[in-house]
């Protein structure tokens, strides 16, 4: 098997230390107060990929709150050369519990896009609960996308499963509609059991069901990939 490693995309912000000041609730980590986005969120999703792949060095490495201690005081090492502006760190861990790391710049988000009371539905569509009564709180709508839906089926694995390295359906989905790093574009992989789609190569779809958002992987809730009316949310800027 082609050495591979496991990795997870967050956002560093200054601006979210001003969080907890802001009129907040349900933080979670983001309460401390941290620049790092939902970090425990992130350890979560890498300790859970390393516990599958039965990487026992890299478990021991994260595992516990010496583990997250451990990421958080990597990332703050990595964050010293960042400016003090925001940045989509990538984070990879190796079999043997060693940490990596790519970043670059980003733009700004609104904070109530990253902590958001409510989101708004598709223009013209009936919302469950008014978010409008969130008042400042509630997501602001971003640039639009163009989404299309891969042309072939992509068979589910742990690879699609979990996020790690070894990505190469993501990017024969990307090629095969010929996108680019830049473009405001994304492609829908779809299963080839059910024909529903799986997720986005590099976002996370939301699609509008029953008055609400829900993502491909919620229980019960898994959106077909004909017809479906969806927004996208970019790594590093949502959960």
């Amino acid at each position: 098997m082609d050495e591979f490693k496991l990795f997870t995309t967050l956002r560093y912000d200054p601006a979210l230390l001003a969080v907890p000041e802001q009129g907040f609730t349900n933080l979670g980590w983001n309460q401390r107060p941290s620049p790092f986005y939902i970090l425990d969120y992130h350890r979560d999703r890498m300790l859970q990929a390393a516990t599958h792949f039965r990487w026992e060095a890299a478990v021991k490495f994260i595992s516990g709150e010496e583990g997250l201690r451990r990421l958080e005081e990597y990332l703050d090492t990595a964050a010293s050369s960042f400016s003090h502006a925001p940045h989509r760190v990538k984070v990879t861990l190796g079999r043997d519990g060693q940490l990596a790391h790519e970043a670059a710049p980003i733009n700004n988000v609104p904070l109530q896009n990253l902590f958001p009371a409510a989101l708004p539905g598709p223009l013209g569509a009936d919302v469950q609960g008014d978010p409008f009564n969130h008042g400042e709180k509630v997501a602001t709508r971003g640039a639009e996308w163009q989404v299309l839906v891969d042309s072939k089926f992509t068979e589910g694995s742990e690879y699609t499963h979990f996020k790690t390295t070894k990505r190469r359906v993501y990017d024969d989905a990307r090629n095969r509609v010929e996108l680019r790093p830049t473009d405001v574009s994304e492609v829908l992989l779809v299963n080839a059991t059910n024909g529903q789609v799986m997720e986005a190569s590099l976002t996370t779809p939301y699609f509008w069901r029953s008055g609400k958002w829900v993502t491909p992987l919620s229980p019960g809730t898994s959106s077909k990939a004909r017809g479906a009316e969806g927004t996208m949310a970019p790594p590093g800027g949502g959960p």
